[in-house]
């Protein structure tokens, strides 16, 4: 096992990585409140390891939610569920909600755990590959609004996360591959030591070797644990950690949440954010051809579908919550391995890149 730590001050908290740990209960226990256990997860996941939570959980006071699998849950409606499930079992102000599951399931934990008397205790225990390496670390919580990806939502910061690697072994392919694009992303942003092992790496990865697999997902919350440190809520650095995702969130609200996996939305999104780069004159071609090649070598598209037209994908990327004072920044690409924020592109070349990068 290795143990990462979150610097958060009082607020700090580990990451723990390694084969196994749902059955440690003490990488768990410490971290309750005292109070009852609202554990949730959904139904593909249940089957698969929510018994053996329990187990590792047993003497605490548990209860167990199950939510609908899929983005398209990832709602105001299933919010209500949980806050409808604590009130109805009258969960007491030191309760702990545990996050069982993907990043849809963690997000709205930690959202209801926010919300719920103004804030309540919990877990994250992401179970896919685009989880554990980001959405269960940050503290990033929110549902989607019909309107907008991840519109409604806080920061409200786990008190631990324990990754077990072991529950990559049932994660399906096309699941696999998405957590995959994130990995990618943080060696684009600020590592180019990690993009470059990923070259040499990707086919042990896609074969899922336990070694190779560890270094990705220790290496990737390193690098976003980094960032948080720095920057717990937004107002600059962690920014950066959002390269693709203005055009990945589009992608994701024009299609229709769940068509497109939301790692497959980044892949894309990346691969359009460093051809606008190569457009602006930021980035080489020969770097945008490594960036796409590497995607696709992940089994990853490169592209926005073609059915969403420019003016559709521009207006919903003007829709996206960074947007301020009507300018809407962009995360571009000045090397392999270096990113910034730009609010002065052209325009021009902007819509180029959203007309070019469809297929």
């Amino acid at each position: 096992m290795k143990t990462l730590i979150l610097d958060l001050a009082e607020r700090s908290y580990p990451i723990h990585i390694g084969d196994g740990l749902l059955d440690d209960p003490d990488l768990f226990l410490p971290h309750l409140n005292g109070g009852p256990v609202l554990i949730i997860t959904n139904p593909t996941i249940a089957p698969l390891y929510l018994a053996r939570l329990q187990q590792t959980l047993a003497g605490v006071g548990l209860q167990h939610l199950e939510l609908p699998d899929g983005e398209e849950y990832k709602t105001l409606n299933s919010l209500k569920r949980i806050i409808d499930h604590a009130l109805q079992h009258r969960l007491s102000r030191d309760c702990t909600f545990i996050a069982l599951g993907g990043g849809v399931i963690g997000d709205i934990t930690g959202f209801a755990a926010a919300c719920y008397q103004r804030g309540v205790n919990y877990l994250q225990v992401p179970t896919t590959l685009l989880a554990q390496v980001d959405s269960s670390v940050g503290g990033k919580t929110a549902v989607n609004h019909p309107l907008g990806k991840n519109m409604i939502g806080s920061f409200h910061q786990p008190r631990c996360v324990v990754i077990d690697t072991g529950t990559l072994n049932t994660l399906p392919d096309r699941e696999f591959m998405a957590g995959l694009a994130e990995i990618i992303k943080y060696g684009l942003l600020g590592d180019a030591e990690l993009f470059a092992w990923l070259e040499t790496n990707m086919a042990a990865l896609r074969d899922r070797d336990a070694q190779a697999l560890s270094h990705a997902i220790e290496r990737s919350c390193r690098i976003k644990a980094d960032v948080v440190s720095a920057d717990e809520t937004e107002a600059g650095c962690r920014a950066l950690l959002n390269l693709g995702h203005t055009f990945a969130h589009a992608i994701e609200t024009g299609l229709g949440y769940g068509r497109w996996l939301h790692g497959e939305a980044v892949a894309a999104g990346c691969c359009m954010a460093a051809d606008l780069s190569m457009r602006l004159g930021w980035l080489g071609q020969a770097e945008r051809a490594r960036i796409c090649d590497l995607m696709e070598a992940a089994g990853l598209p490169i592209a926005a579908p073609e059915e969403l037209a420019e003016e559709q994908l521009l207006a919903l990327m003007r829709q996206d919550k960074k947007v301020r004072a009507g300018q809407m920044p962009l995360i571009l690409l000045e090397s392999v391995g270096k990113a910034a924020i730009h609010f002065d592109y052209d325009e021009n070349a902007l819509q180029s890149t959203l007309s070019m990068c469809r297929k």
